[in-house]
C-alpha cells in the first residue's frame, strides 16, 4: 500500500468537497478548484475525511494512488490556506516593484522586466528585494514562481539573480590568474 495514498484527507471547517465522474471539486474561503483523476481509483469523502483507494496492486494502479491523493490534498489546503513562495533578489541595483497587477523588475538589463500575473496568481512586494507570489494552485503559483525566477537566473560566480527565499548558491572559482597567482616568466 502506497504511505502517501493510504493517508486520509483531513476536510477543514468551511470547505466543502463533492466527487462526481472523476472530477474532485472544492470550495473554500480563498476560492474553488477541480482535480480530475483517473476513475480507476476512487475518492471518497468519510465524514470529515477524504479517502483515495485503489482497486488492486497493478503498477499503473500503484503509482496513480499517491499522486492523485497529493493533488487532492493539495487542492483542499489551496481553498483553504492558500500556497505562497518567497523569491529574493540579489545584486547591485536589483529591485522589484508593483505596476497594478503586474510585477516589474530590475534585474541588470537595459529594460525592465514585466511579467503579467495569470487568473489565480497575485504577487505581493514586502520589500524591494523580496517578491511573494500567491494563490489557490499549487503548480499555478510553482510555474510563476519559476518563470519570475527565470528571468535573471543566480549566477554561479558571483550569486547575482532572483532566487527563492533561502536557496543556496554554490558559487564556482574564479580564473586562478585573477587570484594574483604566478603569471609567465
Amino acid at each position: 500500500m502506497s504511505r502517501i495514498g493510504k493517508q486520509p484527507i483531513a476536510v477543514p471547517s468551511g470547505v466543502t468537497a463533492s466527487i462526481v465522474d472523476g472530477v474532485f471539486k472544492t470550495k473554500g474561503p480563498k476560492g474553488e478548484l477541480t482535480v480530475p483523476f483517473n476513475t480507476a481509483l476512487t475518492v471518497k469523502q468519510e465524514g470529515d475525511q477524504i479517502v483515495v483507494t485503489r482497486p488492486d496492486d497493478r503498477q499503473d494502479h500503484r503509482s496513480l494512488h499517491g499522486l492523485t491523493r497529493t493533488l487532492v490534498a493539495n487542492a483542499v489546503k489551496g481553498v483553504s490556506d492558500g500556497f505562497t513562495i518567497n523569491l529574493e533578489l540579489r545584486g547591485v541595483g536589483y529591485r522589484a516593484k508593483l505596476t497594478g497587477k503586474n510585477l516589474e523588475m530590475s534585474v541588470g538589463y537595459s529594460h525592465p522586466v514585466i511579467i503579467e500575473p495569470p487568473v489565480g496568481v497575485t504577487f505581493t512586494v514586502p520589500e524591494p528585494t523580496k517578491i511573494d507570489v500567491s494563490g489557490i494552485d499549487k503548480q499555478l503559483v510553482g510555474q510563476v514562481a519559476a518563470n519570475v525566477r527565470k528571468a535573471r537566473k543566480p549566477d554561479a560566480y558571483h550569486g547575482k539573480g532572483v532566487r527563492f527565499l533561502g536557496q543556496k548558491i554554490a558559487l564556482k572559482a574564479g580564473k586562478a590568474g585573477a587570484t594574483g597567482g604566478k603569471g609567465k616568466k
